[in-house]
Parts: structure tokens; C-alpha cells; sequence
């Protein structure tokens, strides 16, 4: 299928082509990013019912163990590779739509009206399997030996787990003391060559770029989102929204902001659905930062930069991009100030007719626990959609009957210390004699009931009455 595929630069002054077969994360004429493009005039595009019918496939011949995946059961709509034995896939993508109605009365939505797409049931327990089972099939192609990416935990662990099932050597780049440990205990158990550096993500991915571009004997291969065939699989996490709600648009796409991989592929996602003729109306996107880690908020929201055409005003980017302001927030998934994606993800706004938001620290762990309680456990920055999700509301921007789909980019257990913390006032990494550093702040914190080891008491404590115990 890869003659009908070619990589593109976004910039409208250079649009400059690439073939497919080429490992390339900027273009080359003018360093912009680029796309993944393909010529739909000659490519055969099904109905939705094809799609619904291999939901269902679990064979393990060809047919069969694609349509497993919650990616390539779609390979029609990411059709670069050019067999079906240059696709890699491990089972990613048996992902949930949730209605959430427990959740949308506690926000302010109606009944039925907020659905959840929980991203952590993926194999490596994020939404990071999605773009990784491309780019590692675009790396089967390209005969990639050695895998790299800088991360704050999820597409460490994705990438190491992709790697130790391909047979790949991996290499992550992480910063000091800017990963969760459920995070990273996962990139070292599955056997990744773990570099930690001095400095943030912002650092780790300008370093891992630079030995990627730069060293060529080393042969790495780069994985992060900047990678555009990253992003191709991350395109089929809107697809599975769309078969939950019956291929019925939702009114609002409520995603966190760090990187902002995910806003550029759903914004591709919709245009190229509605461009085949698949769906008739593009939903809105509200892309939510934290306050600690929001450039894309400063940018959008406070200071007007659009997409303009694709001739957006580079210039103020730079000039926040260079006061260096270390990110920093409790969602550490989202803790990045310099977003690489940052020009597609405007690009997404524009098409998707979106807004930005930005919410605190204690609200994202409010909204976590909020998710928690009833059912949906989520990692800190899941749950930045949910919170900015409820302030579009009280703000008036979302209807309460609207239709809003908020992604729950990861499992709960990748952060366990965020969630005990909040809980329980005990940070996990200080305390060494698992004592409280602080009391529970949260509304619906959930504190341990601490009894002496006595029946009476244990009775008490459980609403009994302990002058029954013999």
C-alpha cells in the first residue's frame, strides 16, 4: 500500500515530499514536521460495517491477528506499510468507551452524555501503544535496529515493551526525578537501556533528537510523537470512539495537553474522515494544560497564536520557549514546556474549531480521585480532561446536554504515589517510616481507618458495637 503514501512538510512555504521508506522526523529542506499523507483517489475505502465486523476477530492468521488490534482493524485509514507482514502488533488498542454517569452528575453534564475512553487497559497500560504499534511497523520497514525516546514514563514503557517483543534494542532518556516509578519500573523491567540525565523532558528530547540526527553510526531509530507515524496510530483512538457511539460524532473531544500528540492526531483523524465522505461533521476539541506545564494555553488562549493557514507566528513560541521555564506538575505525563507538536496541535484547534484550558494541580487530583471513586482509575494527567471538562462547563463553552468524550490517557497504577498521597497525605518517595507528611486536603479523600490490633476495636471501627464482641 506504501505507493499511495508519502511524507509531507507542513509548512505551506516548502510542502516539500519525502518517500515513505525514509527516517525522517523534520523536513530536511526547512525543518518543519511532517505528515503522513496518503492518495485516497487510488486507495479503496470501506464502509464503517467493515470495521464493526472484525471487532469481534480474534484468529491468529494474518486477517485475524490484525484485526485484533485496535489499530490495524482500521489499516485502511493508516495505509503506509506496505504488507501485512511489515505490521507490528502486540494486542494494543482493546480499549473502552465508558459511560460515565456517575461522573457527568458530579460535573454538571446529563445522563449519559459523558463518556470515558479508558486508554490504560492497553498492554503497557497508556495510550502510547496506539502510535507505537506504527511507528515500530514504519521501523520493520526501514530495518531499524535500535529504538530511542526521551520520556516522562509512558513512552518509555511503551517503547521498551514494543522492543522487547520486536527484539529491538531500546534506549529511553529520562530526567532526574522526573518520572513516576510505576513508570519507570516498567521501561526497566522490560529491559531498556535507561540513560537519566540532568534536566527535564524538554531536555532529554533535545538530546535524543541531536543522537538520532546527529551520530548516524549509532543507527537509532526515534520514537517519540515528533516521529509522524507516531501520530498515524494514535489517529485510531478517535476511530474506536467512533464504533462505541455507533459511528455517531460526539459534540466535544476533551484531551490533557503535554506534548500534544494526541490533539494533532485526532485533529488529521477527523479531517481525513470527513474529507472520505465517512463522517459529516468534525467534533470540538478542548485541548487542557495544567497551570504548571501550559504553553500551549499561554500561547492559544492568552496570547491569540493560530494556525493562520499554516503561517502562525513562530516568533512568540520561540520567545516563550526561550525564558526556559521548567514545567512542573503533579501530571507528570504532561509535565513538557516546549511541546514539539505544538504547530499541529494549532493546526487541530483550527480544524476542530477547539479551545485551550488550563487547570491546577489540586483540581487534577480532585478529578482523579472523582474518576477513582467510581470506577475509571486513572493516572493524574487522565484526569486533566475530566476537571477542564467541568469548567467548560460552569464556564458555559459546553452545554450540559452536549455529548463529551473526555481520554483517560492512563492506568491508575502508573502513578501510584500521586494516588496515596492524596489519600493518605503520605508521599511515598520522602517517607521513610510511611508517615503522613501532610493532611489529606482532597474533598473525597479516602483515609485509611488505623485501629489497634484488638477485635473491639476493629468492630468499632466498622459501625459496630463493641460491647457485643465475647
Amino acid at each position: 500500500m506504501s505507493q499511495h503514501a508519502h511524507q509531507q512538510c507542513i509548512n505551506p512555504d516548502c510542502q516539500a515530499t519525502f518517500d515513505i521508506g525514509r527516517v525522517l522526523v523534520a523536513c530536511p529542506d526547512c525543518g518543519a514536521l511532517l505528515d503522513i499523507l496518503y492518495d485516497w483517489d487510488r486507495l479503496p475505502v470501506p464502509a464503517w460495517s467493515t470495521f464493526e465486523q472484525r471487532w469481534s476477530t480474534t484468529g491468529v492468521n494474518d486477517d485475524g491477528r490484525l484485526d485484533f488490534s485496535g489499530v490495524w482493524r482500521f489499516r485502511e485509514l493508516l495505509p503506509f506499510y506496505r504488507t501485512a507482514d511489515d505490521i507490528v502488533t502486540i494486542g494494543e488498542g482493546r480499549t473502552q468507551l465508558q459511560d460515565a454517569h456517575q461522573v457527568a452528575a458530579e460535573i454538571g453534564l446529563k445522563r449519559g452524555q459523558l463518556h470515558l475512553q479508558y486508554e490504560g487497559l492497553n498492554p503497557s497500560g497508556s495510550f502510547k501503544d496506539n502510535g507505537m504499534a506504527a511507528a515500530f511497523t514504519h521501523a520493520r520497514m526501514v530495518g531499524a535496529t535500535k529504538v530511542a525516546c526521551a520520556s516522562t514514563g509512558n513512552t518509555s514503557a511503551a517503547l521498551a515493551l514494543f522492543a522487547g517483543l520486536s527484539g529491538l534494542s531500546a534506549i529511553v532518556f529520562i530526567g532526574s526525578g522526573k518520572i513516576a516509578y510505576g513508570k519507570l519500573s516498567q521501561a526497566l523491567d522490560y529491559g531498556a537501556t535507561t540513560i537519566q540525565i540532568q534536566g527535564d523532558f524538554d531536555a532529554c528530547l533535545r538530546r535524543v533528537q541531536q543522537i538520532a540526527a546527529d551520530v548516524p553510526d549509532l543507527g537509532i531509530y526515534l520514537m517519540n510523537s515528533v516521529n509522524p507515524f507516531r501520530l498515524e496510530g494514535q489517529k485510531a483512538i478517535m476511530y474506536r470512539v467512533l464504533q462505541a457511539l455507533e459511528w455517531q460524532v460526539p459534540d466535544w473531544i476533551v484531551v490533557p495537553g503535554g506534548n500534544l500528540g494526541n490533539s494533532s492526531a485526532f485533529g488529521k483523524a477527523f479531517t481525513e474522515l470527513h474529507q472520505l465522505g465517512l463522517i459529516d461533521r468534525i467534533p470540538r476539541l478542548a485541548i487542557i494544560q495544567a497551570t504548571g506545564a501550559n504553553p500551549l494555553y499561554e500561547l492559544h488562549t492568552e496570547q491569540g497564536v493560530r494556525w493562520n493557514d499554516g503561517h502562525w507566528d513562530s516568533a512568540k513560541r520561540d520567545a516563550l520557549y526561550d525564558r526556559n521555564i521548567p514545567a512542573n506538575t503533579v501530571a507528570s505525563a504532561i509535565e513538557i514546556g516546549r511541546p514539539v507538536n505544538l504547530p499541529k496541535a494549532l493546526r487541530a484547534l483550527h480544524v476542530m474549531d477547539g479551545i485551550v484550558r488550563q487547570v491546577d494541580d489540586p483540581t487534577i487530583l480532585e478529578h482523579k480521585a472523582l474518576v477513582g471513586r467510581y470506577g475509571f482509575g486513572c493516572e493524574p494527567a487522565s484526569a486533566a480532561s475530566v476537571a477542564g471538562t467541568r469548567l467548560l462547563i460552569e464556564q458555559g463553552v459546553i452545554d450540559r446536554d452536549a455529548r463529551v468524550v473526555c481520554v483517560l490517557t492512563g492506568h491508575q497504577l502508573k502513578d501510584p504515589d500521586a494516588t496515596v498521597k492524596y489519600h493518605t497525605g503520605i508521599d511515598m518517595k520522602a517517607a521513610q517510616d510511611h508517615a503522613p507528611v501532610s493532611d489529606p486536603a482532597g474533598r473525597i479523600a479516602n483515609q485509611p481507618v488505623r485501629v489497634d490490633d484488638d477485635l473491639a476495636s476493629i468492630v468499632a471501627a466498622l459501625g459496630g458495637d463493641p460491647a457485643l464482641v465475647s
